[in-house]
């Protein structure tokens, strides 16, 4: 199921601002992209400001956010109600400073590369149609 990266640099997020992210992460996963909740990893990572650039200049307020999910799983207009609320919390939560170059992604990976608790998510899908044949 989705694995879910966040990167953020700016001031350190308050355990409630993480929160907030964390639960928009999880609806948007569970609302736009019919994925399992409880089966959602997300990972929340604050780097340094002097570390982060866009263009060449220091960004002291911006964050990229990875959503690994199985590849052929959600239309475009699910990935897109995605993208737009994740980015909209950023926003609410790093208010005008937040760099426009703030990006996220969904990436697609194929079934038979990719799984969780030691099988593949195309093992899973056969074993899923195989009982329903």
């Amino acid at each position: 199921m989705p694995f879910i990266h966040v990167r953020y640099s700016g001031e350190s997020l308050s355990v409630e601002a993480i929160e907030a992210l964390r639960s928009t992460i999880l609806d948007e996963m569970e609302s736009a992209m019919h994925k399992v909740r409880d089966l959602t990893s997300v990972l929340i990572e604050r780097v340094e400001g002097a570390d982060w650039t866009v263009g060449g200049t220091i960004r002291m307020s911006a964050a990229h956010v990875e959503a690994i999910v199985t590849a052929g799983t959600n239309s475009e207009a699910e990935k897109a109600a995605f993208i737009a609320a994740v980015y909209g919390r950023l926003a609410e939560l790093f208010g005008p400073n937040l760099s426009e170059a703030t990006y996220v992604v969904v990436r697609e990976v194929p079934a038979v590369s990719w799984g969780y608790g030691g099988r593949t998510q195309e093992a899973r899908r056969l074993e899923r149609d195989g009982a329903k044949a």
